[in-house]
């Protein structure tokens, strides 16, 4: 690092502190916001063991566009499947152990999710997080259960369906936009693409075989997706937009900037801890252009084009990349993570980031929790 990015880094770290008369979270306080979090997941299970549901949205732009039953079948199985793993690396109590095994019986059932439509890919949120959820309880506390048995048979399903709907560029989307559209989707994006990349990556920690040129097509995409400015591109793009005001600015990609490297790191790449505290240091510093994204009604309608549903699965990937830091540095970004966490929390226990039906609850208590468990480790 030279001296003139040396004396930026100082500045910006020190403008991500806690405003005057404001306090870190305490561990108690931390552990008390995850026991009602756990609590609201225990009471808002379906009793097929599932979390969410096409119920309740008041957002009236996703009303007739999300229509196709497979959509809300592909969104419940990836809601489930960050519920099973936000339980399984939390939950202590046989009330949680029993919600897991719930949920992973229906990951178990629901693994062939179907493409919704020629250009509706939502599959892919199911095949990633499902495999997630299977990967993180298989390894916290299926040892002796029958239920690793089917977990093991499982794995394999999500992560050929996963390889069969890898783009041709070696990503993954949530929609096909080009055309013609194809069997085998041509659209990516860089956050989709890095999510899936945690979960391949998580899921061979636990053991299990992973095609590695699946990772490595990822990868390579991902590091395409970097910018000069530091971001990442939300689609991929051969050449990016980079007017003052659009996505692809740092201040539109904060959450896009910690999976991108927390994916690299998952696929056992470098990241460089300047770059690390970079992506954390503008995350913090500004945060408002998240915050004031949240709860709107209609994607990409705030600054920067940021979404409320970027906030808390930021949040829960700003967690992976400060547990890869130095100790020294993890105690710096730790409070600074929990107290954006627990400001949201609502009095139910629930945190939500974008009216989803009966999606965004669950996921948003979800990616809260194991961000927080991982600040108490």
């Amino acid at each position: 690092m030279n001296v003139a990015t040396a004396g930026f880094m100082l500045v910006l770290c020190s403008a991500v502190g806690f405003a005057e008369g404001e306090a870190p979270p305490t561990p108690e306080q931390v552990r008390s916001a995850v026991a009602r979090g756990i609590d609201f997941l225990l009471s808002d299970q379906n009793g097929d063991g599932s979390w969410g549901g096409p119920q309740d949205s008041i957002t009236t732009w996703s009303g007739p566009t999300w229509s196709n039953p497979e959509s809300h079948r592909a969104w419940k199985v990836a809601t489930t499947g960050l519920c099973v793993a936000a339980l399984a690396e939390v939950g202590t109590s046989r009330a949680t152990a029993a919600a897991t095994d719930s949920g992973l019986r229906y990951l178990i059932d629901n693994a062939d999710v179907k493409r919704p439509s020629e250009w509706d890919t939502m599959n892919n949120w199911a095949y990633i997080y499902g495999l997630h959820g299977l990967a993180v309880a298989h390894g916290h506390r299926y040892a002796e259960s029958p239920l690793r048995a089917r977990i093991a048979q499982t794995v394999p399903e999500y992560l050929d369906n996963l390889a069969r709907f890898q783009s041709i560029n070696g990503g993954w989307g949530y929609l096909e936009f080009e055309v013609p559209r194809t069997r085998r989707p041509q659209w990516a994006t860089s956050f989709t693409t890095a999510a899936a990349v945690v979960a391949l990556g998580e899921t061979k920690r636990q053991g299990f075989e992973v095609d590695q040129p699946v990772i490595d097509r990822a990868a390579r995409l991902i590091h395409h997706c970097r910018l000069p400015n530091g971001g990442y591109t939300y689609r991929v793009r051969m050449v990016p937009n980079l007017h003052p005001e659009y996505i692809d600015q740092v201040k539109g990609s904060l959450s896009r900037i910690q999976v991108c490297q927390a994916a690299l790191l998952y696929a056992g790449q470098d990241v460089p801890l300047d770059d690390r505290t970079f992506g954390l240091a503008h995350f913090f510093r500004d945060h408002k252009f998240l915050e004031i994204a949240m709860h709107k009604p209609v994607p990409h309608e705030a600054y920067y084009y940021n979404s409320g549903y970027f906030f808390m699965f930021g949040h829960y990937y700003a967690a992976l990349v400060i547990e890869s830091l130095p100790p020294a540095e993890r105690a710096v970004w730790w409070p600074k993570l929990q107290h954006e966490i627990l400001k949201v929390q609502q009095k139910d226990g629930s945190i939500w980031d974008y009216d989803m039906h009966r999606y965004d609850k669950p996921y948003g208590v979800a990616f809260g929790l194991m961000a927080l468990g991982r600040s108490l480790r």
